[in-house]
């Protein structure tokens, strides 16, 4: 029997476990089956660390979408997204449903979406978060993020 490793890529980054049991998110993103998802280290501690805070607080999971491509190609939708230290979260639905939604749609949840933002930000090394929802401390606004917020770690 032939142990079966997880993904890894040309910068031996793995790509981030896609349906680990009792994980604290889940995944999303195109392409999908987690071609988009392959992390920096410090990135896949930070997401593995907080998805195990957020379920101490919250029963609903979130949503965790394009980080890198393997070997950090680029992609005709992100400039960004090649390093392995960004990633897109969704906001959190009310309904807890695995959906996105936007911070002006009546599902938003944005109690608990600031909780979370507030969860990433206490992580050393988090260095900025786009996110158009409105009223959330410490982020920065950014075209085309009201219904996910993109987190950036540094090295």
């Amino acid at each position: 029997m032939v142990l079966e490793l997880h993904p890894k890529d040309t910068r031996n980054y793995f790509m981030l476990p896609q349906a680990p049991e009792d994980a604290g998110y889940y995944v999303y993103g195109i392409p999908g089956r987690g071609a988009f998802q392959y992390a920096h280290p410090a990135m896949m501690s930070a997401i593995l660390l907080l998805s195990r805070q957020w379920q101490a607080m919250d029963k609903r999971k979130f949503g965790i979408g394009n980080i890198s491509l393997a070997g950090g190609v680029s992609s005709a939708d992100h400039g960004t997204h090649r390093s392995g230290l960004e990633v897109d979260v969704r906001a959190i639905r009310k309904d807890g449903l695995h959906l996105p939604v936007s911070c002006y749609q009546p599902q938003y949840d944005h109690d608990a979406t600031a909780a979370l933002i507030a969860l990433f930000f206490s992580y050393p090394g988090i260095s900025s978060i786009l996110f158009n929802g409105p009223k959330i401390a410490n982020v920065k606004k950014w075209p085309d993020h009201n219904d996910h917020f993109h987190v950036v770690i540094r090295r």
